[in-house]
């Protein structure tokens, strides 16, 4: 199923349709973002925000998160889920923000262009594409494509990228597929898509908004059965 640029402004077309106008996310400072980033891995939107606001009131400074018991951290954080792990991955990220900029602030990023703020970020322990690209496209208003889990899930159904296609792999392809000028409103059109219509378990297929588009959707209807996509 061959499919090109016009394919994908077709369907960013027909969801923000389906779905009304795009919102944009209120945006934050991005070393803010990335911490908010790391905290909604595998976990809500409102619990990685309630997470979030509890972490800035507990430690009012990211220079106060730092020296802080690991501990005290994860409690902070803890519903946001696996606050274990997100706790010292937090604390590992300033530690090396601090000794590389003397200070806790990644504002420096705007000075780069969209190549090289993303291997920075990506050169931070523990910080994937996925979320170099959040920062880059909620904070910074860069045409980034964040793929999520959601996105992820979508984008191998409809075919724009192969069924076994890793998250980083669809990353790296969608680049040249997603005009830049709809990435950020695509990404929030998929998200919304993939919680409400395409979800993991049981997509409503029969009214979903892209099934004439869809690889999956063609396939559970017997026209193309070799193409298996979960």
């Amino acid at each position: 199923m061959g499919v090109d640029v016009d394919d994908v402004r077709v369907a960013h077309a027909l969801l923000r349709a389906a779905q009304g106008p795009f919102r944009p996310k209120p945006r934050l400072d991005p070393l803010d973002e990335l911490v908010a980033t790391v905290l909604s891995q595998h976990t809500s939107d409102h619990n990685s925000a309630l997470a979030f606001a509890t972490l800035k009131r507990r430690f009012p400074a990211w220079e106060d998160v730092l020296p802080a018991p690991t501990a005290a951290v994860a409690d902070a954080i803890r519903s946001g889920g696996i606050a274990d792990q997100k706790a010292p991955r937090i604390q590992r990220i300033l530690a090396e923000v601090r000794e590389r900029e003397g200070q806790m602030d990644l504002s420096m990023l705007r000075d780069l262009d969209d190549a090289e703020a993303e291997a920075y970020l990506t050169s931070l322990p523990g910080v994937g594409p996925k979320t170099a690209a959040c920062v880059l496209t909620f904070s910074m208003g860069r045409p980034a494509f964040p793929v999520d889990t959601h996105v992820h899930r979508i984008v191998r159904r409809l075919g724009w990228v192969p069924a076994g296609a890793t998250a980083e792999q669809a990353h790296r392809q969608l680049r040249d597929l997603v005009p830049a000028g709809i990435r950020y409103d695509l990404h929030v059109a998929l998200i919304e898509h993939g919680r409400t219509v395409c979800r993991a378990r049981r997509p409503e297929c029969a009214t979903c908004v892209l099934r004439d588009r869809c690889a999956f959707a063609m396939a559970s209807r017997g026209r193309n059965p070799e193409i298996t996509v979960e």
